[in-house]
């Protein structure tokens, strides 16, 4: 099926992916939109869990302040080449995950800081208390379809390295 230049364009702006690859799946799905996003965003997953054994030291401090400066976010977002991290999809992620922090208000990075204990004082179950305060688990702010760690896989898969949250903090006034 020849498959519509328009298409491959719609593709191609939704998920970052290249011309030829746009092309390829749409004409493997015969032209679905919808499939070709899925096989897309399972090759991301694929491609990032390859490159999650890779050290990230480079990277840079994104931030937010929301609206009336009350509140503001820092996170440390780390790759693996200074390149990567002077790009405007990096800072745009990096802007994303401090915008998303001070919404949210995550306590934990990942569900490995998070002890029984910790579980047990909060009186949640574990996956409940996971999903509201663990920031790769939490829904991300501005498209709940996906996870914090589903948005930092799809930017592994585009921007072709590791990405790590390293640390993050949360300032609010009188809190």
């Amino acid at each position: 099926m020849a498959v519509p230049i328009e298409l491959v364009k719609e593709l191609r702006e939704r998920t970052g992916a290249g011309i030829k690859e746009c092309r390829d799946i749409l004409e493997q799905v015969d032209g679905s939109i919808n499939k070709a996003i899925e096989i897309l965003r399972e090759r991301g997953i694929e491609a990032a869990a390859k490159k999650a054994s890779r050290e990230a030291k480079e990277g840079l401090i994104g931030s937010y302040v929301h609206h009336g400066a009350r509140v503001a976010g820092l996170v440390e977002l780390n790759c693996e080449t200074d390149f990567v991290a002077r790009t405007e999809d990096f800072a745009a992620l990096a802007k994303d995950l401090a915008q998303h922090i001070v919404a949210l208000n995550p306590r934990f990075i990942s569900e490995a800081e998070v002890t029984d204990e910790i579980v047990a004082e909060s009186g949640q179950i574990r996956e409940t208390f996971v999903k509201e305060q663990v920031l790769l688990a939490q829904p991300f702010v501005k498209d709940s379809s996906q996870t914090i760690e589903d948005k930092l896989k799809q930017a592994i898969a585009k921007l072709g390295e590791n990405i790590v949250v390293r640390r993050f903090v949360r300032y609010e006034i009188g809190a």
